[in-house]
């Protein structure tokens, strides 16, 4: 996941996309959805715009998730937080928007490596670089 993480970070630097790091919530101190969420909420940057990933999210392709970067970047929105539940999920309220990484659930830890290569992949066809071939 680091090294995905510091790959999407030097190829989005001259995208003005980035740095690409991790912010985690003290799960010992959530418990439930609801608590979680509000422990997320905290934790997340005013004005940040969120995308949570839930398994009833919206499937994409990988350039559609490079387009909702780019997207986020061309209006001026300065930080993207993607939101990973804990065993029990999202609170419904942080679930708006959700993208999914399909209809199974994945391991926390395994969500993350899937998002952080994303990330990357994002980085790389917004570059116009030959990580993603069609």
């Amino acid at each position: 996941m680091d090294d995905y993480l510091a790959r999407a970070t030097r190829t989005g630097r001259a995208l003005g996309i980035g740095p690409a790091a991790l912010a985690e919530v003290d799960e010992r101190k959530g418990g439930d959805p609801v608590r979680e969420a509000r422990l997320i909420e905290a934790r997340i940057g005013r004005g940040a715009r969120c995308i949570p990933l839930d398994e009833r999210g919206e499937m994409l392709t990988s350039p559609a998730f490079a387009d909702r970067l780019a997207m986020a970047r061309d209006e001026g929105c300065r930080e993207v937080a993607f939101l990973i539940g804990g065993a029990d999920g999202l609170a419904p309220h942080l679930r708006e928007g959700a993208v999914s990484f399909g209809r199974m659930v994945w391991p926390h830890m395994l969500a993350r490596v899937m998002l952080a290569e994303q990330i990357y992949r994002a980085t790389t066809i917004l570059a116009g670089g030959p990580y993603h071939r069609v």
